[in-house]
């Protein structure tokens, strides 16, 4: 019911503020976890701005961290439902996987092991298509991916941390949800863009704001699954409504996009801009994701192109995704209005 009181995990989070954002505006009170109650003003800041500041009054911040037992017990306290959204992202890919890994799956089993203890049985699990279609011996041409396929980590050349630690977690929750009989589901996104509410965005907009900044000098070939953060963020929403939701996967993913097509789009709405068009071989990533580095985070993609079919996640919805064009400028007119986009030095 739209009066209960949700927690998400991650509030000050790109995803986490939007779902914030959007479970308001629906009417819920909402308990956003923060690591830092520093980051308060911060969060209520950045939803106030599609929000208004009305509604305030039923959004409370709470701090604990995925990786410390301390105050999850205190967060779980008249919860209805968890989101449970916060996890460890980075650009490069870090020679200690374990900072990745860690938060991932130490940080899911922290939430429901709290959630479950405080009575809780609805969770929602933000996922990712890193668990769908990995490791299944498609290393060239088109495949189409559903909610039925499954990461296999043991059939994977190259494997990433955050890839090790969303697949090792939904796993964990799977499992730990049919022991526990509670009602788990699972949220699968692309690659996530759109509009930011503040200067502390996701690190997939640099994908955007890169190319605005001339500071991107050649593109990979590859493409990926683009998703709209507010798609996302209303995915968890129906989700939380819809009973049908409970014991299913949701793919959130709209249009396959080359990452040449973003550059496309980007440069017919700024012609005045410095955008690249060279793209690097892939023979060279694949030399350089030998190494290591943030090559390893896409080299699975080289070579092949994975559809990811987000038609059950619009049925949920019951309407179509925002398109990749509509979503990409709107993460454009963000960046560009927040000051994300720092521009190369001639």
């Amino acid at each position: 019911m739209a009066e209960d009181l949700i927690l998400v995990t991650g509030a000050t989070g790109f995803v986490g503020k939007w779902t914030v954002i959007q479970l308001l505006q629906a009417g819920y009170r909402v308990r956003g976890t923060v690591r830092s109650l520093a980051k308060d003003a911060e969060v209520r800041a950045g939803v106030a701005t599609q929000t208004g500041p009305e509604v305030l009054s039923r959004l409370e911040l709470e701090q604990a961290d995925l990786l410390d037992d301390a105050g999850w017990a205190a967060a779980m306290k008249g919860v209805a439902a968890v989101m449970h959204i916060a996890t460890a992202i980075r650009a490069d890919e870090p020679k200690d996987q374990s900072l990745v890994i860690r938060p991932a799956l130490e940080g899911t089993e922290r939430v429901l092991r709290f959630a479950q203890a405080a009575g809780i049985r609805r969770f929602i699990l933000t996922s990712s298509i890193a668990t769908v279609g990995y490791g299944l011996g498609h290393t060239s041409g088109r495949r189409v991916y559903t909610e039925k396929d499954f990461t296999n980590l043991d059939g994977m050349r190259w494997k990433w941390a955050y890839c090790i630690g969303k697949t090792k977690a939904e796993q964990f929750a799977w499992a730990f949800a049919k022991t526990n009989g509670m009602d788990l589901t699972t949220i699968h996104p692309g690659a996530i863009i759109g509009p930011a509410v503040d200067q502390d965005a996701s690190i997939s907009i640099g994908m955007v704001s890169g190319l605005l900044a001339g500071a991107v000098p050649a593109m990979p070939s590859n493409g990926f699954s683009i998703i709209d953060v507010r798609d996302v963020a209303a995915l968890h929403v129906a989700a939380l409504k819809k009973p049908e939701a409970i014991g299913q996967r949701y793919l959130a993913t709209s249009d396959y996009t080359p990452f040449s097509k973003v550059a496309d789009v980007l440069r017919e709405a700024y012609p005045d801009r410095n955008i690249t068009t060279k793209q690097v071989p892939d023979w060279l990533i694949r030399i350089i994701a030998s190494l290591g580095g943030p090559a390893r985070q896409i080299i699975n993609d080289i070579g092949n192109e994975k559809i990811f079919d987000g038609s059950k996640g619009e049925a949920l919805l019951g309407r179509k995704f925002i398109g990749a064009k509509e979503s990409i400028l709107a993460t454009a007119e963000s960046a560009l209005r927040l000051g994300l986009v720092v521009d190369k030095p001639k």
